[in-house]
């Protein structure tokens, strides 16, 4: 593989003195976990050679590896989550946590002024929070494959924009016509959280890995519903109809003033006949 490559990978990645599994995409080695997700769908993950997309270690042994080819490597922890550093430990009372302070465990994970880290220690009513990344200091084995190197125009781009907007893959249509990308985005997702941010990401990767293509179309497309629309058309044609025979009682009203106002002119007639 070269830099820049875009590739399909599955890989399992495991802490190596213990086994605990860190992630897979091989839905064997997913089901091991205790609290295995059924909805999540393993699948090789889309990669781009030397992006940094991936860890360091990783991303140089991709530069090595062929397609088809089962890879296992150690990565070491300056080039997988990093060293630990232990400035980045710190004691903090209990009360820190307010009302959770009685629910604090060793092994758990909090959020502190924005910050995520680990609970290493608790008592005397104090805590040690470890802000290291949960596996810093930690050399990783990892087991590879390259399934695919992506060659196609269209593919790459769909599987762009599916690893930036998840099961996406035959809702979303791609075209690729004279050096311009056209996508084809459906109603469902024009609610999706950050979609603007996500069109542009989606952009700049298409035109940083796809060769061919330096100008991006977005197509949004709007469908109606023809049973929510026959509704909304019969509604409008109810409103009508009570419009009118509103209008149709206020003539009602006019005439009746009318015979009114005819009834007071006999009357007059009346009173002069009388003189």
């Amino acid at each position: 593989m070269k830099n820049g490559d875009l590739i399909l990978l599955d890989f399992t990645a495991k802490v190596k003195d213990t086994g605990d599994l860190i992630e897979t995409t091989i839905e064997e080695e997913g089901k091991k976990i205790g609290e295995f997700d059924e909805d999540f769908v393993f699948k090789p993950r889309l990669v781009a050679v030397g992006a940094g997309w991936e860890l360091k270690g990783l991303d140089e042994a991709l530069e090595r590896a062929e397609v088809g080819e089962a890879v296992n490597i150690d990565i070491p922890p300056e080039k997988g989550f990093g060293v630990r550093d232990t400035s980045k430990t710190r004691l903090m009372p209990l009360r820190k946590f307010k009302d959770k302070a009685d629910q604090i465990t060793v092994g758990e994970e909090v959020e502190i002024d924005g910050r995520r880290g680990i609970v290493r220690f608790v008592g005397s009513g104090r805590a040690q929070i470890d802000f290291n990344h949960r596996y810093a200091g930690r050399t990783l084995e990892y087991n590879f494959t390259v399934v695919k190197k992506i060659e196609q125009n269209e593919e790459m781009i769909n599987e762009i924009i599916e690893r930036r907007i998840p099961n996406s893959v035959g809702k979303i249509n791609v075209k690729v016509e004279q050096n311009i990308a056209s996508i084809e985005i459906p109603d469902e997702y024009f609610l999706l959280e950050g979609l603007q941010i996500i069109k542009r990401a989606i952009a700049n990767e298409i035109m940083k890995y796809v060769n061919d293509v330096n100008e991006i179309s977005y197509i949004e497309q709007f469908k109606e519903d023809k049973k929510d629309a026959e509704k909304l058309v019969a509604d409008e044609s109810l409103e009508e109809t009570s419009s009118d025979d509103s209008v149709s009682q206020d003539d009602s009203v006019s005439q009746d003033d009318s015979v009114s106002q005819d009834d007071s002119v006999s009357q007059d007639d009346s009173v002069s006949q009388d003189d």
